[in-house]
């Protein structure tokens, strides 16, 4: 399998610097859709609901969950419980998750990032 989403749309973490219109900001880049935010690297996420949140969209996660401890998930305008398999299948692999709404889940991600931590976020794109 290859094409564009084999790609990140960045090879590195960055700060989250805007949100909202259906997309994000980050290092001087502009980007439509959800994110999903590792600390290696920026991908573009086909997520745009809660019930979408699973093993396989997390697949990414779960390859590189030796280098995180926390994923924040941002899910958008909603409030989402995880479900205890989801939940679960990340401890089994040492990932906490903690999902809220977008907005705060950018502003905990920029903040665990400044602070050296090891974070993903899976980020739901707010209209």
């Amino acid at each position: 399998m290859s094409g564009p989403s084999d790609a990140p749309h960045l090879p590195r973490s960055a700060p989250i610097e805007a949100y909202g219109k259906g997309g994000f900001a980050f290092a001087d880049m502009s980007h439509r859709g959800s994110l999903l935010c590792l600390p290696d690297a920026i991908w573009a996420w086909p997520v745009t609901r809660p019930e979408e949140i699973d093993e396989v969209s997390l697949a990414r996660v779960f390859a590189a969950a030796n280098v995180i401890d926390t994923l924040i998930v941002g899910t958008g305008t909603d409030v989402w419980l995880a479900p205890p398999a989801l939940r679960n299948a990340l401890r089994r692999v040492g990932v906490v998750l903690d999902s809220m709404q977008t907005g705060p889940a950018i502003r905990t991600y920029n903040i665990m990032m400044g602070e050296r931590r090891r974070v993903a976020a899976a980020l739901i794109a707010v209209p």
